[in-house]
């Protein structure tokens, strides 16, 4: 295998572990406000600041995949 073939499947790897773990933060606080509503706002908050670290993360990771 190339470089080039690993460097694309560490970069998917990264993509899909994105999208797995901000899946997974959006589900659950969709459970959490249908559980206490009137907190809805503070968990949204919160749910959209772990949502963009992971997405700073693993933008991260396929840039230095890519980058190797």
């Amino acid at each position: 295998m190339t470089i080039t073939g690993i460097a694309a499947i560490g970069a998917g790897l990264a993509v899909i572990g994105a999208g797995m773990g901000i899946g997974r933060i959006g589900g659950s606080a969709m459970e959490a406000i249908a559980r206490q509503p009137e907190a809805a706002g503070k968990i949204q908050t919160a749910m959209i600041i772990a949502a963009a670290l992971i997405e700073g993360a693993a933008l991260f990771a396929v840039v230095v995949a890519l980058i190797k």
